[in-house]
């Protein structure tokens, strides 16, 4: 006997019984539509009436199309007759009907996974009604039923992550609170469900950052901004400026007003019915179920029919200003057909007459080739051309006007596509009737927008304007950027400025967070739009944008309205240019926090003063370049120097004001700045000042060569020699460059040419802008150089570099014919002034440095070179024999000795010093080399400096002997060969253990000093065995010194040498045979000298006691651990072995780890 298939009978004999003429659905054909309630609720059953059981039935057709009953399928299948396969429908139906709704889900689940989605699933578990929950209460007539009784809606359901919110966006932030229930799908339309009063849960973080946004908008259009604000203020973790900021990946939901309208009525409207069905056909019920009962109204409460009235209003108003606007477009149509009828000379051809009808029609007339189209954004309708059928049938009754209109609209802009008629006599309502089975969807705004082809470019924006706002949310955040030119062309093209401003503010805030390629992707937008639609509409339409995200709380952001103020610059009306753009630029740069959004506006602002032409915006100009060069921030400084200047330059060289009020402003703000810090410079102040002038250099060599009295004869030709890599200073930016500040290279050329034939040959009579560079410029920056600290490295090293690039810039003759003779004047280095106490005094200041490194140095031919030996052996000379400071020769070695290419020119100065016939000039000699070895390499030490001071150590006057110590122990303290180090010790001990020297205090100190400056950076072997052995002896013999002067200056030197020296880690002998007993001496002599230095020195030398202490009883721990380790290392050794003399084999290597027994 045949197995019977269990789902195909049903549960009992008088189910059946009830229903023996039930038959088999035949598949349903798409003019029955989708399975579903009807409106009115049919599966509603008598108050008084059990809930009813819906019977499954087979959807599967037998070969000869006839259904077959559930209970005749039994028979057969008890008759023999097998069936070999059960149809997954009737399982999912089966299970519908019991109730297993999880069961079912995962069903659908795993069918959906395979690729095989079944209607009847897809369709229970899309409609929410099957899943609703009421109260306690008997159902109401009116209530939709599930499957065996009445269904609770989920709670979820509710609220308005119910508007299909669900979604996770895919800006990452994905919270694991908001998953779907098990029970909801997330492809259900969920509108207009009224929340449950008995049941709410609690509120997700999704829903309420999106109530949160709708109800500020709210606030914001019904004019309540303070309290907007306040609500602003207390969700600041949200940007209510941004609908994306919400974090769902969907478009931005109607207005609160709207939601409150559509979400009043339990009804849908007609306009919003989604076809659904509760899971079960309406066929699949049997014949006495509540289907057969007459249809009874719903029992509506009085609230229920106000609702309803509402409803129904609401789609009238809809209605008739959907009425007015057709009659309007009506009416507008008729014109362009009264318009293309006085167009047309001749009638239509025949084949383009598509507008005719069985009764009556006007004959659709068609441009001639010369005439172009007036279609105004009308579309092919496809649903028209269903309904029209073909060009031989007549027009059905069922076509409005309108759609009659556009097919004539289109005949007037192309020809008619021809199709193959069949030969066939078909009436038009049966041919109408037999395409309607096409499954084509266009109630939908999608399936409306799909059905409609495009027949112009202004319909086709039109089209733009409407989907664009609806694909960009969609689409992933790390491809939006493909968007761009879409939204561009469409907001150039669109012709209304609500849609345009629509599609301006989708472009700023396409993405988040833009990154830099995404940034120059926007830009290149928004100039070429600016190219396209002009100046106008640029301020009207993009400056609104920008201006709207200047506080936006992303930088990013922030930085794409910076640098879109730059770039749309050139496109922007002169007036908006210089006064809101150039205020919203100086207003970021005031405010912003972040680097690189003032970075972007330093740039921007560089590009406005490079098209700005009112002249009253200087002071403005110059407050900017103030401002941003004294930014915290090095890129923003850098910004400045590379675009800012040299555009600002280029505006001041046009009205003629850079060497007029420019420079001049700058160098009184530099004499100000010296004026006030005559006990205190601030440096970075100075700087920032000398930094810019340092950047105006090339503009105003360029107004030197634009207002030469031979500028007039520059012509560019191919002779003229190419201009030498090296004759400018490498430029901080394209915009120093001097040929791109001319105009080209070749025209460059020709000017140097004629600019050096001038200097040195004709003069510089009438040459306004150099006689100013020379007789105004040059002394008064000479002046201020005379008048800052020697002393100060930096300021130094920064006027250097300027007076270098100046020297560089305006060339070889230039300065030699006009910078050194000024200086030369200044310094009088001839040897009848050197006893003049008044000649030298400006021998002691930053001059002599400045003008030997930034003067001298700018070329390095031979000539140059000596010139600079000389000046440096005369400034050297001159300051020993007179006795003056030698800091300015201090200043000069250290600024030449940092570049290694001048070490051997400043040793050939040294020798010179120290061959000189006065011991002055030989002991200043050998105090420089203390300043030049730590950059020189140790071969240069080794054969130059290390001979040099040998011959000093061995000179007649002890001054210099002692000069030589600071040297010798600053090779000591950074030279690592050997040999070099002995020699050194070797000449040291000479002058701690010659007794010639035992006597000798000044000697004794500078050692003392010596040690302690390089006692802690030498070598631990030479400050063990000679640097703390004699400070020991020098501390001891101090108790004996008589003199009580030399006692306490001895005194104190030892206390700093022994006090930087107690930092190091000495060891415990050297600590208890030298530096413990060093101490003891030295605390002696303070507690009779100093007794403020005797309380240091006394808990210096306690902890020192400590440490000798602690380290013994380490020690004697460290031997107990070192005899338990050597234990342990010779155990492991006699394991190892034995492993060593084991085979390979695994049994041996076991049976060492048994054990004995």
């Amino acid at each position: 006997m045949a197995s019977v298939n269990p789902f195909d009978v049903s549960d009992s004999e008088e189910e059946a019984e009830r229903r023996p003429n039930e038959t088999v659905d035949t598949e349903r054909s798409p003019s029955e539509g989708a399975p579903g309630p009807p409106p009115g609720n049919p599966f509603s059953p008598p108050a008084d009436a059990e809930p009813p059981t819906l019977l499954l039935s087979s959807n599967r057709t037998s070969p000869s199309g006839e259904g077959m009953s559930v209970s005749a399928a039994a028979i057969s299948a008890m008759a023999g007759v097998v069936e070999t396969r059960v149809s997954v429908d009737v399982i999912a139906a089966q299970l519908l009907r019991d109730q297993y709704i999880l069961t079912a889900l995962e069903f659908h689940t795993e069918l959906l996974e395979a690729g095989r989605e079944l209607p009847r699933l897809r369709d229970y578990f899309s409609n929410p009604g099957n899943f609703e929950r009421q109260s306690g209460t008997p159902p109401a007539k009116d209530q939709v039923l599930g499957p065996g009784g009445p269904l609770n809606r989920a709670g979820s359901i509710s609220t308005l992550d119910s508007l299909d919110f669900a979604r996770y966006s895919d800006d990452g932030n994905r919270e694991s609170d908001e998953r779907v229930a098990e029970s909801e799908v997330a492809c259900q339309e969920r509108k207009n469900f009224k929340s449950s009063p008995e049941i709410q849960e609690p509120i997700r973080q999704l829903e309420k950052r999106a109530l949160n946004f709708l109800v500020n908008e709210y606030l914001l259009k019904n004019e309540y901004k303070l309290s907007s604000i306040t609500f602003s203020d207390e969700n600041d973790d949200q940007d209510f400026e941004l609908w994306d900021d919400v974090g769902l990946n969907i478009p931005k939901p109607p207005d609160l007003l709207q939601l409150y309208r559509n979400g009043g009525s339990t009804l849908s409207s007609p306009r919003d019915k989604v076809d659904a069905s509760v899971g079960v056909a309406f066929g699949d019920l049997p014949g006495n179920c509540v289907a057969r009962e007459p249809r009874k109204k719903p029992d509506l409460s009085q609230q229920q029919q106000s609702e309803v009235v509402q409803e129904l209003e609401y789609q009238l108003n809809l209605l008739n200003s959907e009425k007015q606007s057709l009659a309007e477009q009506i009416k507008k149509l008729q014109s362009e057909i009264q318009i293309l009828k006085k167009s047309v000379s001749s009638p239509p051809p025949a084949n383009l007459e598509l507008c005719s009808s069985s009764s009556s029609s006007k004959p659709c007339s068609t441009n001639p080739p010369s005439v172009p189209s007036l279609d105004n954004g009308q579309y092919l309708d496809i649903r028209g051309v269903l309904e029209a059928g073909n060009d031989l049938v007549s027009t059905s009754t069922q076509n409005t006007s309108q759609s009659q209109q556009q097919t004539c609209n289109k005949a007037t802009s192309q020809q008619r596509v021809q199709f193959d008629q069949p030969n066939r006599k078909l009436s038009p309502a049966f041919q109408q009737a037999l395409l309607s089975f096409c499954r084509m969807c266009s109630e939908s705004r999608l399936g409306a927008e799909v059905s409609r082809i495009a027949d112009s470019e202004e319909s086709v924006m039109l089209m733009l304007g409407r989907c664009l706002p609806h694909i960009v949310p969609n689409v992933l955040l790390a491809k939006r950027e493909e968007l761009i030119p879409l939204i561009l062309c469409t907001a150039c093209l669109h012709p209304e400025p609500k849609e345009r401003d629509q599609l301006l503010h989708i472009l700023f805030n396409l993405i988040k967070r833009p990154d830099d390629e995404q940034r120059q992707m926007i830009l290149t937008g928004c100039v070429a739009f600016a190219r396209h639609v002009g100046p106008t509409r640029v301020e009207a339409e993009l400056l609104p944008q920008c201006w709207e995200q200047i506080n936006h709380k992303y930088p990013e952001r922030r930085l794409l309205v910076a640098e879109a103020c730059g770039a749309l610059a050139p496109y922007l009306p002169k007036e908006i240019r210089s006064s809101l753009v150039l205020s919203m630029l100086q207003q970021m740069l005031a405010e912003d926090k972040a680097d690189m959004v003032r970075e972007a506006v330093v740039k921007s602002l560089g590009i406005i003063m490079g098209y700005i032409d009112d002249s009253d915006k200087y002071a403005q100009g110059f407050e900017l370049m103030l401002l941003s060069l004294g930014d915290p921030s090095e890129r923003v400084v850098n910004a400045v120097h590379q675009v800012f200047i040299p555009a600002f330059a280029a505006w001041t060289t046009e009205l003629g004001t850079l060497h007029t009020a420019l420079i001049p402003s700058l160098l009184a703000r530099i004499e100000k700045l010296l004026t006030q810090g005559e006990h205190g410079l601030d440096e970075h102040k100075l700087h920032v000042f000398l930094s810019a002038l340092q950047s105006l250099i090339p503009p105003l060599f360029a107004v030197v060569l634009q207002n030469a009295p031979f500028t007039s004869r520059a012509k560019p030709h191919e002779d003229i020699p190419a201009i030498e890599v090296t004759r400018f200073p490498r430029p901080a930016s394209p915009l120093q460059d001097m040929a791109i500040i001319i105009g080209n290279r070749e025209l460059l050329s020709s000017l140097l040419l004629l600019y050096d034939h001038q200097l040195e040959h004709e003069g510089t009579t009438g040459w306004e802008s150099l006689l100013w560079v020379v007789n105004q410029l040059l002394p008064q920056l000479i002046e201020i150089v005379g008048r800052i600290n020697v002393t100060s490295s930096t300021c130094v090293h920064e006027f250097s570099r300027f007076f270098w690039r100046f020297c560089r810039t305006f060339g070889k003759i230039f300065t030699n014919t006009k910078v050194k003779p000024q200086f030369q004047e200044i310094l009088r280095l001839s040897e009848e002034n050197v006893d003049a106490s008044a000649g030298n005094g400006i021998l002691t200041k930053a001059t002599v440095p400045i003008y030997a490194t930034g003067v001298l140095t700018c070329y390095n031919q031979e000539e140059d070179r000596k010139l600079l030996v000389g000046f440096l052996e005369d400034v050297m000379t001159t300051l020993s024999l007179s006795h003056a400071p030698l800091d300015s020769l201090k200043a000069s070695f250290v600024e030449l000795g940092a570049n290694p290419a001048y070490h051997e020119l400043l040793l050939t100065v040294l020798w010179y010093g120290v061959v000189h016939t006065s011991a002055l000039v030989r002991c200043t000699a050998a105090r420089m080399f203390e300043l030049l070895v730590k950059g020189v390499n140790e071969t240069l030490v080794a054969q130059r400096v290390v001979p040099a001071l040998i011959t000093l150590s061995s000179d007649p006057e002890i001054s210099v002997r002692i000069a030589t110590i600071p040297a010798f122990g600053t090779i000591m303290e950074t030279v690592t060969q050997k040999e070099l180090l002995e020699r050194v010790k070797m000449q040291l001990a000479s002058f701690l253990e010659d007794p010639q020297y035992q006597d000798q205090h000044s000697l004794h100190m500078e050692i003392i000093r010596t040690f302690g400056r390089v006692g802690p950076n030498a070598e631990p072997r030479f400050r063990d065995d000679f640097v703390l052995p004699h400070l020991h002896k020098l501390a001891l013999a101090n108790n004996s010194q008589s003199v009580e002067g030399k006692r306490i200056d001895i005194a104190i030197h030892l206390f700093e040498a022994y006090s930087a020296l107690s930092c190091c880690f000495i060891s415990e002998e050297v600590m208890v045979n030298h530096f413990l007993p060093g101490l003891r001496c030295l605390h002696a002599d303070m507690e009779q000298l100093s007794p403020e230095h005797e309380v240091i020195l006394g808990s210096m030398i306690k902890e020192c006691e400590i440490k000798v202490e602690n380290r013994g009883i380490s020690d004697a721990q460290g031997s107990i651990s070192i005899a338990s380790s050597l234990v342990g290392e010779d155990a492991k050794t006699k394991f190892l072995s034995k492993m060593g003399q084991l085979t390979t084999s695994g049994a041996m290597l076991a049976n060492v780890f048994q054990r004995k027994k």
